[in-house]
């Protein structure tokens, strides 16, 4: 029986939302089988107005009272190291969308871990993903409202009007034969959405920053690309791209250095 991995979360809370904190977990639950450290970096502030999530996902709040720049970047890198010594997790998850942490993934790497990261879809910016040896964006979700429920009582004033009128005159005249519905005008139909070739879909799980619809700069894509297997060694990643035109945008015209996916 394979054991399971020792695994170390480590959450910059001030970075994402609750809601993709609380994704995180599920995600990385059901990739590992358990998470061994669950630790969330976070202002005082932060800490009351997350109390109720952190209890419930078992995750242990570190306060930082420092009011410094990227201090709570420092403290969670400070302690990444720490612990990667003293624990030995076999993988190390960091949730935030901060590129700033890649000197962080590096040493990791060097101490035997395999370094994931989790972003927030749309504030992940063009370095993250590529120093993780995985990185994958989750996109926020607000809370949708229920229906609203309308009782007897709640009846539209107008209607209540409409009605006590038809009552009074009931028994002395007749009502008016009630003029018939304008017929309702079809709705087209919406067009079927385009198929994503299948290069486009292994592109898009390969460098998942694309999805966002920003641009990237093209020596970003190279080398993940490469390693699975889409691009040569001596092929250029423009080549690739200019393939799918309907999904990928290169520019500039002449000697494009940035590529932007084509969001439907």
């Amino acid at each position: 029986m394979t054991p399971t991995p020792r695994t170390m979360l480590l959450i910059d809370a001030d970075n994402v939302s609750a809601d993709v904190i609380q994704q995180a977990i599920e995600l990385v639950v059901s990739r590992h089988g358990a998470i061994h450290v669950r630790r969330a970096y976070c202002t005082a502030e932060a800490a009351v107005t997350h109390a109720k999530l952190f209890k419930s996902l078992s995750i242990r709040p570190i306060v930082n009272l420092s009011a410094g720049k990227n201090s709570n970047d420092i403290a969670l890198a400070v302690d990444a190291i720490d612990l990667a010594i003293s624990e030995r997790p076999s993988v190390v998850v960091i949730v935030s969308s901060d590129s700033d942490f890649a000197p962080l993934v590096i040493r990791l790497r060097e101490k035997g871990c395999r370094v994931e990261g989790i972003g927030q879809l749309g504030k992940t910016g063009e370095e993250a993903p590529v120093a993780y040896d995985h990185f994958e964006d989750l996109a926020h979700h607000k809370a949708a409202k229920g229906p609203v429920r309308r009782g007897r009582a709640e009846r539209p004033v107008v209607e209540n009007a409409v009605v006590e009128k038809v009552r009074a005159v009931r028994g002395r005249t007749k009502l008016k034969e009630a003029a018939p519905a304008p017929t309702p005008k079809p709705v087209p139909a919406r067009p079927p959405e385009p198929i994503q070739p299948a290069d486009v879909v292994s592109i898009l799980h390969i460098v998942p920053a694309l999805r966002s619809g920003e641009r990237l700069q093209l020596n970003s894509t190279v080398e993940p690309l490469r390693q699975a297997g889409l691009l040569s060694k001596s092929a250029a990643s423009t080549k690739l791209f200019k393939k799918y035109p309907d999904w990928f945008e290169l520019t500039p015209e002449k000697q494009p250095n940035k590529v932007q996916y084509r969001v439907r």
